[in-house]
């Protein structure tokens, strides 16, 4: 075939392929645009209904009141958050405290001791957690963690409970832990393990002294976004920890600081501001009334807590970022 016959298919060619980048470019922009477009949404759906709340509830009230009652008293409605924003506090750190240790060193075997073989395996059956059902978890708790640790550890552990709850959020996000650190660390330069190598050190010296520093942007976003859905976890906590908003008693210590005794939050029944908000939704509530616009306001708090948290997590990347 002659070049002057070749010419036009192959300028055809080009320009549908040409075409194609385009229509690909513009694919992803209207994603791009649905998501940003989708987070505005909900945000403003908050903020007005939230904004409707405290017209007529007093903001100072709502953030530091002891007594949360969305069913109307003999005094009206009361929507004090302190009880719901320590049963959220309990659980998250109670769940951070068996995650983040666990998912860490999980990480450094599959990243740095595990074979090619053991890692394929364990890896995808450990992911496998993360896509059970979470009123699995909480079932899992209430039927068997609860009367474990009631028949050994605590005699006094209530039915309803936080400390059953909290380790199984804290299961459910190893995966999430493990995995996005596992891959921060195998993202290291093989340079870098083979330098300390040869310097002396030893499996374990590089693992922790090189591997996990260098991986530090990446793993400390996998304890934020762990962390994030701790906090936004529904399921479990209304199975496993049940929903009493009881604001637990304050002792006074030394120097007259006054405390709140652990066991008096993690053996006893609460509330998350999650399961508040199941709670509102779930109730034979009309829109317009101040419960339901409640519900708003909560679902605010968690996503302002939540941005927070993203926020931190970007600047610890940008932060710590190591460019190979």
């Amino acid at each position: 075939m002659s070049d002057a016959s070749a010419t036009p298919d192959l300028q055809r060619s080009r320009g549908i392929e040409a075409l194609k980048e385009r229509s690909y470019g513009s694919f992803f922009v209207v994603c791009a645009v649905i998501t940003v477009l989708t987070t505005i949404a909900i945000f403003v759906t908050l903020l007005s209904d939230a904004t409707a709340f405290f017209s007529e509830y007093a903001i100072a009230d709502f953030l530091t009141g002891t007594t949360w009652s969305p069913n109307p008293r003999g005094d009206g409605y009361i929507f004090g958050i302190l009880p719901l924003v320590i049963g959220t506090i309990t659980v998250t750190l109670m769940a951070a405290l068996v995650a983040l240790p666990i998912g860490t060193l999980t990480a450094i075997y599959l990243s740095e001791y595990a074979s090619t073989r053991v890692r394929s395996v364990l890896k995808p059956m450990l992911e496998i957690l993360a896509g059970i059902p979470t009123v699995v978890y909480g079932y899992f708790a209430l039927v068997y963690i609860t009367p474990v640790l009631k028949a050994t550890l605590f005699p006094s552990l209530q039915t309803f409970n936080a400390l059953s709850a909290s380790l199984m959020i804290g299961i459910m996000i190893i995966p999430m832990v493990s995995s996005i650190s596992e891959d921060a660390m195998s993202a290291v330069p093989d340079e870098l393990r083979q330098a300390g190598y040869g310097l002396g050190a030893t499996k374990y010296e590089v693992s922790t002294k090189i591997v996990l520093p260098a991986a530090m942007s990446g793993i400390a976003s996998s304890y934020i976004l762990a962390i994030s859905r701790a906090i936004g976890e529904t399921m479990i906590v209304v199975v496993a920890m049940g929903s009493q908003a009881t604001f637990p008693e304050v002792y006074t210590g030394l120097g007259g600081i006054p405390y709140i005794h652990p066991g008096d939050v993690l053996l006893e029944s609460g509330m998350t501001i999650t399961v508040a908000m199941v709670n509102i939704a779930g109730g034979d509530l009309t829109g317009g009334t101040l419960p339901y616009d409640a519900m708003f306001a909560l679902g605010l708090l968690l996503f302002v807590v939540t941005l927070v948290l993203n926020v931190i997590s970007d600047w610890i990347a940008q932060r710590y970022r190591e460019e190979y």
